[in-house]
């Protein structure tokens, strides 16, 4: 039982870190970047930047009131907790962009499209690891997504379309072509952030020598594998054992070339994967 409360008193502490992390970043890229210049990203906070260039309200008050309608709904599709921490995140970067005291960095347009999207997607990208959001677009596109056949990254893309579409038309064409290199930039440091260079691949093998095979994943490269039963359906009909094992991207190339090796006619399937749990992947990921 100790045990249990200590872990939630740990992933409590690393959630809040990664929450105030995330909150200087996307403070940071903001306040020193994008904001002197007047420029916009995708998004809810894009939506904010491009309403402040338009009107000169003030973007703290912007950020807020715009996403408070994606927290409601994130109450709704998601949980309490959740639109709970959001709030709160929300709320601190409000605050943040009104009492840090970052000053601008650079004039140089490109170093400002990249460098303010990627302390923007950090900072997104840190409160997402931290179990929230201080962007409400990926709840609106996971409540779409829901009730069509669109996918979340189709609609994360047709909203941001819009945005810089809006942006082309009502400030000016470089406004929304910088807009698109701060998004991809953002988009790139975000996918990082939340995956990691570490990100997981499902391996399926199946070859006449899987007991080789099977031995190294296990003795050589120390994972864990699963071995199913399967039936061979092409021209011989006979039992096979099919290998199942997930590896980090980086030891990808090593695993084809053992199995090449070993069985040059060996059937090898890969499939991403976001996260896992548990398993040996995780608890050995660096030997």
């Amino acid at each position: 039982m100790q045990k249990l409360v200590l872990n939630n008193k740990t992933r409590l502490l690393k959630e809040i870190a990664f929450i105030c992390a995330g909150v200087v970043s996307a403070c940071f890229g903001l306040k020193s970047f994008l904001m002197p210049s007047h420029f916009i990203d995708g998004g809810v906070t894009g939506i904010s930047l491009l309403t402040r260039s338009l009107t000169d309200w003030n973007l703290s008050y912007l950020i807020v009131a715009i996403n408070i309608p994606f927290i409601i709904l994130g109450y709704k599709q998601i949980g309490k907790v959740f639109a709970i921490k959001t709030g709160i995140a929300i709320a601190a970067l409000s605050i943040s962009l009104i009492v840090l005291p970052f000053q601008p960095i650079t004039h140089e347009k490109i170093l400002i499209a990249f460098f303010g999207g990627f302390f923007l997607g950090g900072g997104i990208g840190l409160a997402m690891r931290g179990g929230c959001v201080i962007d409400g677009t990926e709840v609106l596109a996971l409540y779409i997504s829901r009730n069509s056949q669109l996918t979340v990254g189709n609609i994360i893309l047709i909203l941001n379309i819009i945005i810089f579409a809006f942006a082309a038309y009502f400030v000016n064409i470089d406004t929304a072509l910088y807009a698109i290199l701060t998004y991809l930039s953002a988009s790139s440091i975000i996918d990082y952030i939340v995956n990691g260079i570490e990100a997981y691949t499902g391996v399926t093998i199946i070859s006449d020598k899987n007991e080789e095979i099977k031995n190294y994943i296990i003795n050589e490269m120390k994972r864990g594998v699963t071995i199913y039963k399967g039936t061979g359906g092409y021209l011989e009909k006979k039992d096979i054992d099919i290998i199942y094992t997930v590896v980090t991207k980086l030891e990808m190339s090593k695993l084809q070339s053992a199995v090449r090796e070993i069985d040059a006619d060996a059937f090898i399937v890969q499939q991403q994967i976001a996260d896992i749990k548990g398993g040996v992947v995780k608890r050995q990921a660096f030997h």
